[in-house]
């Protein structure tokens, strides 16, 4: 259990901080993208915006998890294999769940496409943490 807790905390406090800069950034970088996030769809009246704020953990417990029962499969160095991890997660997890999001709610697809490569990042930061910490 040591060997997903503790990797899951490193890797979300490391893709909490990374996450929310590249928002930051993103948001100075690509006002435009992001104008589309002035949506009733997109309001929690802030009564969950914890759960937004979180989310850098429970994805990081749940790669942590995965990276523990399949990091024999990734070889290399530790950036080929967060790449490679990420690489997996996308293929498998946001793919799909990206096409479900696109085909059913009121969403462009450039936006669809920045949460895929979002996630892919943060899979990748999370692969190369779990491949430096528990190879």
């Amino acid at each position: 259990m040591k060997k997903i807790i503790i990797p899951g905390l490193i890797a979300g406090a490391v893709v909490f901080i990374i996450s929310y800069g590249s928002i930051y950034l993103g948001i100075k970088l690509f006002p435009s993208l992001f104008l589309g996030y002035n949506n009733p769809l997109f309001n929690s009246e802030n009564d969950r915006d914890i759960l937004f704020y979180l989310h850098a953990f429970i994805i990081s417990f749940a790669l942590s998890w995965f990276w523990e029962r399949f990091k024999g499969l990734f070889k290399g160095a530790p950036v080929i294999r967060g790449l490679e991890f990420g690489g997996v997660y996308t293929v498998v997890s946001l793919l799909p769940i990206m096409w479900l999001t696109f085909s059913a709610m009121d969403v462009t697809l450039s936006m669809v496409f920045s949460w895929m490569l979002y996630g892919f990042v943060q899979a990748v930061i999370a692969g190369v943490t779990f491949a430096k910490i528990n190879p």
